[in-house]
């Protein structure tokens, strides 16, 4: 009897160990999500003076752009479009919120911007930038009399190049910008500053 129950066991036990390793959902990591961060300022705290509109010396709409750097980068990656806008803003009684910087076609070997990014249509990796008017960043400007605005900066990692040149309006090239990554999106990550100008 043992002799016929160990040669069953033999035979069996082949067959149950396949099957067992079939039925064993594959189990894979994730990739961690994209993540922005700034050395300027927290996530959610105010943004420093120095880089907005009421930073002394600073030109009318102008202001330094912060450091940005963004880690977990999707595979696949062709460029980046970095996105800040004020949500708190609605322009012209639209859905427009306030644009204050979109900088698209980042190289995909890039891995942030640094502090103070010169103005100009063109910078000189390649990428494009515009604010709502002119081709440059464009700082926090809230009024000092009403509440603190949410300046959202996004990064979004995208699967191609946009093949999109700065209009001479800037919302209407965000528009284009944002229609050009429907369906090219891999990757993306926020971060939120927070202003309005001293008293």
């Amino acid at each position: 009897m043992n002799r016929l129950f160990i040669a069953f066991a033999l035979l069996v036990s082949p067959i149950f160990l396949t099957f067992a390793q079939q039925s064993t959902p594959a189990t894979t990591p994730t990739d961690p999500p994209m993540r922005l961060t700034s050395p300027a300022f927290q996530d959610g705290g105010l943004i420093p003076i120095k880089f907005t509109q009421a930073a002394p010396g600073a030109a009318p709409g102008g202001g330094t752009s912060p450091e940005l750097s963004w880690t977990n980068v999707p595979p696949g990656t062709q460029s980046f479009v970095l996105h800040m806008h004020d949500v708190d803003v609605s322009r012209n009684n639209s859905t427009d919120d306030q644009l204050h910087w979109l900088v698209w076609n980042i190289p995909p070997t890039l891995r942030g911007l640094p502090e103070g990014v010169p103005g100009g249509a063109q910078l000189a990796d390649g990428s494009y930038q515009m604010n709502v008017f002119t081709p440059a960043y464009r700082g926090p400007g809230a009024a000092a009399s009403g509440p603190l605005h949410h300046y959202v900066f996004e990064i979004y990692a995208l699967d191609t190049k946009l093949d999109v040149k700065p209009s001479a309006e800037g919302l209407e090239t965000r528009r284009n910008v944002l229609k050009a990554i429907d369906g090219h999106v891999v990757g993306k990550a926020g971060y939120v500053g927070l202003f309005k100008r001293p008293q």
